[in-house]
């Protein structure tokens, strides 16, 4: 109950002090030279639309004629081209109030300094979160810093910080306040947009580095990513004062408790670890699980994407590649060895056949010659003789059904101009003596 009547006295206290304030500030405006300020602000608030909307067009033409300029810097083109007419109000109003500092006593450009301080503010935050890509967190912290800077360049700062610290909740021996939350807020996503900026620049390093394996480089960005992100989060709470003591038993409290619905996430979690550190897939590897065929895209912390040859891409889960039988066709190397079977008649030379079989799989483009082509016969059939070709290419992502096809035309064509013949499947009847053969022919 006491604490309940300090908190609604110093409610009172603030709201007294801030209503005298604004009363003395709005009736400061009776006075002609601020009233002259005001209006001195609004010609050059007129004078920056007008310059802007002349220079904007001609800017925006020029930008378009810019097309061999870095990507960061067309991006800086394109924040100033948006924020064109507050830069303009920044640059005049600064220059009014330094020319009327220089004429006329410093009260009578005293609100202008207020409002050239505001502007400038202003813009640079506008410029400044652009760097924060979430949409929710970048107006959160844009909206925020702006009302906190207002406050602080009005002197309304002090007031408004006892205001949010009144504002309080006591768990145990903590005393989590609006103030602190706001704190954490604009903090944590200073600190994780810059551990973001962080970790891209220093992945695009890594990415560059050659001697590095695919597959090490996305362990040592995800890594990397973990730490520098997790390192944001706790730095952030610890700087603001909040106590990471309770947070550990509330985490392990709720971590025990989510933990058996997020058995599958961390199985998959655990799984990218593992396959990642044993280097058993890796970027660009061809691997065909059950009916899916295709090449790594890339390696996910829950997921693998694996693209297939008719443009689907699959999101296959980390579990599924350490527990399931994976065929990796480029796992220690990138030959590939392929089979296909045929047959032809009895009456045709198996030597012959052999032979003209190796050198029409030699004559297709993608199979290697320096590991020859081999053909074997595998059994004698009920109408062929049947046989297996097997040849070698070394880019199984160009697809295999496509040179199993070639190596089948190239085999028709080389048969067809050798006499060889693929036979197919014959029946032979017989009338047996005794037995008479009923045909139906057309009525009489």
């Amino acid at each position: 109950m006491d604490q309940e009547a300090v908190t609604t006295e110093a409610l009172t206290e603030i709201a007294l002090g801030s209503f005298a304030w604004v009363q003395a500030f709005f009736g400061s405006f009776m006075r002609p030279w601020n009233a002259y300020q005001l209006a001195i602000t609004l010609g050059v608030f007129l004078a920056a639309y007008l310059l802007a909307r002349f220079v904007k067009p001609r800017m925006h033409d020029w930008m378009r004629t810019r097309e061999g300029w870095p990507k960061w810097r067309m991006r800086v083109l394109v924040v100033v081209h948006r924020r064109l007419q507050m830069t303009f109000f920044v640059l005049l109003i600064w220059a009014v109030v330094l020319v009327m500092r220089e004429v006329t006593w410093p009260s009578r450009s005293y609100i202008l300094g207020i409002i050239a301080n505001l502007a400038t503010a202003w813009l640079f935050i506008a410029v400044a979160t652009r760097l924060i890509k979430n949409t929710l967190v970048r107006s959160v912290v844009r909206y925020g810093a702006w009302i906190w800077v207002t406050l602080s360049i009005t002197g309304l700062a002090d007031e408004a910080q006892t205001l949010l610290e009144s504002a309080a909740l006591n768990i145990g021996e903590s005393r989590l306040s609006l103030w602190l939350i706001i704190q954490a807020i604009v903090l944590l996503a200073a600190l994780l947009t810059f551990a973001r900026i962080v970790s891209g620049s220093t992945a695009a390093t890594i990415r560059k580095n050659d001697d590095i394996s695919p597959s090490m480089q996305v362990l040592a960005i995800k890594f990397l990513q973990v730490a520098l992100y997790g390192a944001a989060f706790f730095l952030g709470l610890r700087i603001v004062g909040f106590d990471l003591t309770g947070l550990a038993f509330l985490s392990g409290a709720i971590g025990l408790g989510v933990g058996f619905g997020l058995q599958k996430v961390v199985s998959n979690l655990l799984s990218g670890v593992i396959i990642l550190i044993d280097k058993s897939i890796k970027p660009g590897d061809v691997i065909s699980l059950g009916d899916t065929f295709g090449w790594i895209n890339a390696l996910g912390a829950r997921y693998v994407s694996v693209v297939t040859r008719d443009g689907r891409e699959y999101l296959i889960p980390n579990e599924d590649l350490i527990t399931g039988q994976v065929v990796n066709w480029s796992h220690s190397n990138e030959y590939v060895r392929l089979d296909i079977y045929f047959g032809t008649a009895y009456d045709d030379d198996p030597h012959k056949v052999r032979e003209i079989a190796i050198n029409a799989a030699k004559s297709v483009d993608r199979v290697l010659s320096f590991k020859p082509p081999v053909c074997h016969i595998v059994g004698f059939g009920d109408s062929s003789v049947d046989y297996i070709l097997r040849f070698w290419i070394r880019d199984p992502t160009a697809g295999l059904t496509n040179i199993r096809g070639n190596v089948y035309l190239a085999l028709w064509d080389a048969f067809q101009e050798n006499n060889i013949s693929i036979p197919f499947p014959q029946r032979e009847v017989k009338v047996l003596e005794g037995s008479t053969l009923a045909t139906n022919g057309p009525a009489d």
